[in-house]
């Protein structure tokens, strides 16, 4: 079985397949200043959000390489042109929604301006604008999974696979890795970005045997660190995981927590949206996206312990829990609902 990732025609090209001269003037624009000598284009912003706006632009390109436009010796930014945009814009209406369509004209304006600040790109920012104006936010009601079911889902896919007979050990460790993410992401929503770079001994790390995540002020969206204790329920998984299960999908060196079963490294990021989405399709009938643990951890905490009101943001590391409350918790219709039911029964009783 394969990376969903690595088998789709659709992916980032990676930087060392990039065009000599966007690849030069993408790390050039990440140096940083040095006393009187001012740094690149891109060195104030976080590396996070650096290498997500690197990744959007690997999408473009990644379109440009299969519609065969790709001109390697193009100057920096070059080939983002109208034609260009045209074609890669038709290719992402026939398959995300119109938020996504939104952000990635918008991170790949970003990027291109930081491969050549100089460069004129009013026009994309015309078609940023209209894309903004008939964006249509999907509801979350329809996907809505709490969190609880989460974490048992993840876990029943690690013992499954722990027990089977009848899988491969790669398999296996695929399963198990793929359920842990669910059961820790269930339990600590951070953002995807931040749950993707986890890196053993760096922002994961073990204490008096006790699993800690903690991210620094720089790695986080808020620019506060935030740093959380694996619960105790996932340890005994986890442990397997690390001592077992890792080292067989392990091809290479790198203290990266997640492992891709195709490539031996680093679980990329779309690897592990399209993981995600497998293994709770498999086990709770929805496939989900990694945002919407976001929205089961703060719609759990207001069902479960809702005298407590700074649970939820709390867990999303919001400072406002107004963010909260407007963005992930359907906590209050899901209880009028419940309420709803019970009335229900009663009558019919």
């Amino acid at each position: 079985m394969f990376e969903i990732d690595d088998v789709q025609k659709v992916r980032s090209l990676p930087i060392e397949l990039w065009p000599v001269a966007d690849r030069a003037a993408w790390q050039a624009a990440r140096q940083p200043r040095e006393r009187l000598r001012r740094g690149g284009a891109a060195s104030h912003l976080k590396a996070i959000t650096f290498a997500d706006l690197g990744r959007r632009y690997g999408y473009f390109l990644d379109f440009l390489v299969r519609s065969g436009t790709l001109a390697l010796e193009a100057p920096p930014a070059a080939q983002v042109t109208p034609a260009n945009v045209e074609g890669f814009l038709t290719e992402l209406r026939s398959r995300v929604g119109s938020v996504t369509q939104h952000g990635t004209i918008y991170k790949l304006r970003r990027a291109a301006k930081l491969l050549d600040p100089t460069c004129d790109l009013d026009w994309l920012m015309e078609i940023e604008t209209d894309l903004a104006l008939v964006m249509q936010p999907r509801s979350k009601a329809d996907q809505l999974v709490l969190a609880e079911r989460l974490v048992e889902a993840g876990l029943t896919l690690v013992e499954a696979a722990i027990v089977s007979s009848g899988m491969s050990e790669t398999a296996k460790a695929r399963q198990v890795r793929n359920g842990l993410m669910i059961a820790i992401l269930a339990l600590h929503p951070i953002r995807l970005k931040n749950f993707a770079s986890l890196e053993i001994d760096r922002n994961f790390i073990e204490t008096d045997g006790a699993w800690w995540i903690a991210l620094k002020a720089s790695e986080t969206k808020e620019k506060r660190p935030d740093e959380r204790e694996v619960d105790a329920m996932i340890l005994p998984a986890l442990r397997v995981y690390l001592e077992r299960h890792r080292p067989v999908l392990l091809r290479s060196e790198t203290n990266a927590l997640w492992i891709s079963s195709n490539r031996g490294e680093a679980l990329s990021y779309g690897g592990m949206e399209a993981a995600i989405a497998e293994a709770t399709r498999s086990t709770v009938g929805i496939g989900l996206g990694a945002h919407m643990f976001r929205t089961a951890a703060a719609s759990s905490a207001a069902i479960h312990v809702g005298d407590n009101p700074h649970l939820g943001s709390a867990l999303l590391h919001h400072r406002d829990r107004r963010i909260t409350n407007k963005h992930y918790n359907f906590a209050s219709s899901l209880s009028s609902s419940e309420k709803l039911g019970n009335l229900i029964r009663k009558g019919l009783d």
